[in-house]
């Protein structure tokens, strides 16, 4: 059994997932995978079912109809994650912008105090490979005007690649939760911060995706920077339960 679970959202993702899949198992730290799929049409949730032979007690699929936002994909994950007793639990990307060797590190950084470790892509300067520069900038002031506007002091604001110990999702109410899009990776941020957790940056590069379909647009961008500012309203009527020694 072991002690880290991967979870890993997946939509159209054909050209990637086995690849990925494959790259995580031949790391040195014995991780377990779970694929959240969001009723791919290209035959994702086929290929992960037919890698499961391979990976038997490994490698888990949790099928979904249609597509129902990135938050909630991670929250189902989390939830069963919860239920089968990990205790570092990771978020990452099917394409290969995030690369797989760095989930040792997440993993090393909570076993060393963190809470939650994210991969960083602005911790130290700009480290995206292959992003158009107008993306690059929008990330990057994304991260800005979140800081400006909750005053949590996170660099990468909203960084897709994490590693959570099974006390921070245990603590976090997911019902509370109220983005399912980009909003949701810094609303989930900004919640372990409240909660009291120690969340901490580990320096990464992220390389955009070769293969496949982005799933990201400037819509995504502008509802997350309403989103922001509700949810800042939103912390002053709440009270958050303080991390437990």
């Amino acid at each position: 059994m072991s002690d880290s679970l991967v979870i890993i959202p997946t939509y159209n993702e054909k050209e990637n997932i086995e690849k990925i899949i494959h790259k995580v198992f031949s790391l040195a730290q014995p991780f377990h995978v779970l694929i959240i799929d969001d009723g791919s049409p290209d035959g994702t949730a086929s290929i992960v079912k037919h890698l499961q032979s391979i990976y038997p007690e490994r490698l888990f699929i949790e099928e979904r109809s249609g597509k129902q936002g990135l938050g909630t994909a991670y929250i189902h994950g989390f939830k069963w994650a919860l239920n089968h007793h990990y205790e570092f639990i990771f978020e990452m990307d099917a394409d290969f912008s995030h690369n797989p060797d760095d989930l040792i590190r997440l993993r090393e950084a909570c076993l060393a105090g963190a809470d939650v470790a994210i991969g960083s892509r602005y911790i130290k300067g700009v480290n995206v490979v292959n992003w158009p520069m107008g993306r690059v900038l929008m990330s990057y002031f994304a991260s800005v005007y979140v800081r400006l506007i909750t005053g949590i002091d996170i660099q990468d604001a909203t960084a897709g690649f994490k590693c959570y110990r099974k006390q921070v999702l245990a603590t976090i109410e997911f019902h509370k939760i109220k983005f399912v899009g980009y909003a949701f990776q810094i609303e989930m941020k900004f919640t372990a911060i409240k909660h009291g957790f120690n969340v901490i940056e580990i320096p990464i590069i992220f390389t955009d995706r070769t293969e496949g379909t982005s799933k990201m647009s400037t819509k995504i961008f502008r509802e997350a920077f309403l989103g922001v500012i509700e949810m800042k309203i939103r912390s002053w009527f709440r009270t958050y339960k303080k991390k437990s020694a």
